[in-house]
């Protein structure tokens, strides 16, 4: 009985017991989180801006171990991005399931509007795109009593309205709930009923240091909404927060595990080299107290740190992302191109990516030869053997650090095969040139990036083995403090041409892509 009895015992405080949770759980680029649970499933997305394909989902069984199992948006008539920069394209989505199907609404800024498709797999395919009459941005979907309603923000003000959910059409003039407690840009709202209540959750003062989630609640849907007032109910922008790497905290989504508990995601970001940011914003997960009839409380009200002692639930680890790529099959979903991509400008082949040349340079922003993975980690590498014989004077191919279309770094091959150099070059807003070069003999060389979080050395090799470093420079030169942007990150190959009739093209082998 004894035996049974500690048996018994272990197995709870096994169950029970306080881990380590380390925040990010998806690290790098991946802002503005949202989540569902369908049975012991969660499924979270991400928004995407101005790269294709758009909105990252992502599967857990623990809501610590992610998978990449796609993109929401996979073709170009789901996902128009002609113009859109970092500032542009696809701002926060939301995930729901309601009665067999997942839903996915969000906004293309600068291409349509608000929109939402549906899929029967959340690994899809996703439908065609719903447009949708009530505007504002970041979306989000409430389901009752067969009805479905439609909340975001036009005029700074969080608006709901009824809408049919297999046509998008709007069925109700839209209803003005909450501005908030005041703070600026009010926003990402999602809807939940608990014990009676419907509870409004936002996030205000910006997607930067100020950042912060508020809650009101109402027993009829339609309001008035009363804020709690304690809010916020998260935020690293106080006394308590103030020292914490993590800022930036809120844009959250609630979600109740299926042992009870509940959990919020959110965004935040990482300050290295003081307060600066370059990995951008990414995904946090807090635990949620919420006692019946009472308001949430995370955390503990407590700030958001790298390593908390929580009581997660059973560990479930996912497949990692390959950390070397043959280039033998297509590439995953983790690869994304800037704008929606020229098809024929991509070949893989012969274990070789190649990739031709655009007179579209990545500062012009018009659907240039790019693609390139998120840098999840501060310590990070690239690298790739390089074979530029398909080149003429100015025409340039390598690997590229970039932020924003005039905020970004590499080290390339360039000019004609009898007359090749290794080049540095940067556009850092109104800084932009080359600034370190070296001339090789030959027309190809091993290009890598690498990072230790609070720099990045651009190295070249001829045998793979022994690299020089050509120039190093600060991530802070990165940041979005520095550079702008809404996104974060994203490294890759590139390829240009300075004269449009050229059949300039570079092949690209034996890639490598780390983050630690």
């Amino acid at each position: 009985m004894k035996k049974v009895f500690f048996t018994m015992a272990m197995m709870m405080l096994t169950i029970c017991s306080w881990a380590q949770l380390r925040n990010p759980i998806i690290p790098g680029y991946h802002p503005d989180p949202s989540v569902c649970r369908v049975g012991d499933d969660f499924y979270l997305v991400n928004s995407s801006f101005h790269y294709f394909p758009g909105v990252p989902i992502y599967h857990s069984k623990d809501l610590v171990n992610w998978e990449l199992i796609g993109n929401v948006l996979d073709r170009e008539s789901q996902l128009p991005l002609k113009g859109a920069n970092s500032w542009l394209g696809i701002y926060a989505p939301t995930i729901r399931y309601h009665d067999g199907t997942y839903y996915m609404i969000t906004t293309n800024v600068g291409n349509g509007g608000n929109f939402m498709v549906t899929a029967k797999d959340p690994r899809g395919p996703w439908s065609e795109p719903m447009w949708l009459e009530q505007q504002g941005i970041d979306p989000s979907l409430w389901f009752e009593n067969g009805k479905c309603y439609m909340v975001s923000n036009p005029d700074n003000t969080i608006m709901l309205c009824e809408i049919d959910v297999k046509t998008g059409k709007q069925l109700t003039p839209s209803k003005a709930l909450w501005r908030g407690t005041g703070g600026r840009y009010p926003e990402g709202p999602h809807l939940y009923k608990k014990d009676g209540w419907y509870y409004l959750l936002i996030s205000e003062g910006g997607t930067e240091l100020a950042h912060k989630l508020t809650i009101a609640r109402s027993k009829n849907i339609y309001g008035p909404y009363v804020g709690n007032p304690k809010n916020p109910i998260l935020t690293n922008c106080n006394m308590l927060g103030q020292s914490m790497q993590i800022q930036g905290t809120g844009h959250g989504d609630f979600v109740q595990a299926k042992d009870g508990s509940w959990w919020v995601t959110f965004l935040a970001y990482r300050n290295f080299g003081g307060s600066y940011h370059h990995l951008g914003r990414e995904t946090y997960l807090a635990p949620v107290e919420w006692k019946a009839g009472q308001w949430p409380v995370v955390n503990g009200g407590n700030p958001i740190d790298t390593l908390m002692q929580v009581k997660t639930l059973p560990e479930v680890k996912m497949p990692e992302l390959p950390k070397e790529y043959a280039f033998d099959k297509p590439l995953g979903p983790e690869w994304v191109y800037i704008q929606n991509p020229d098809s024929t400008r991509y070949d893989i082949s012969f274990n070789r990516l190649r990739l031709y040349g655009s007179t579209s340079t990545l500062t012009k922003n018009e659907r240039p030869t790019f693609v390139g993975r998120r840098q999840e980690g501060a310590d990070f590498l690239m690298e790739s053997f390089v074979d530029f014989r398909e080149s003429y004077s100015g025409d340039e191919a390598g690997l590229t650090v970039y932020q924003i279309n005039d905020g970004h770094a590499e080290i390339c091959l360039e000019g004609h095969r009898e007359k090749m150099r290794v080049c540095f070059k940067a556009t850092l807003k109104d800084l932009s040139g080359t600034f370190a070069s070296v001339d090789i003999d030959g027309y190809e060389a091993w290009l890598r990036v690498r990072s230790d979080g609070n720099q990045y050395f651009y190295e070249y090799s001829f045998d793979g083995k022994k690299y020089k470093t050509l120039f190093k420079i600060s991530c802070t030169l990165l940041s979005t403090e520095t550079v702008g942007g809404f996104t974060g990150v994203v490294a890759g190959m590139y390829c240009t041409k300075k004269v449009k009739e050229d059949l300039t093209y570079a092949n690209f082998s034996a890639f490598r892509f780390e983050n630690k």
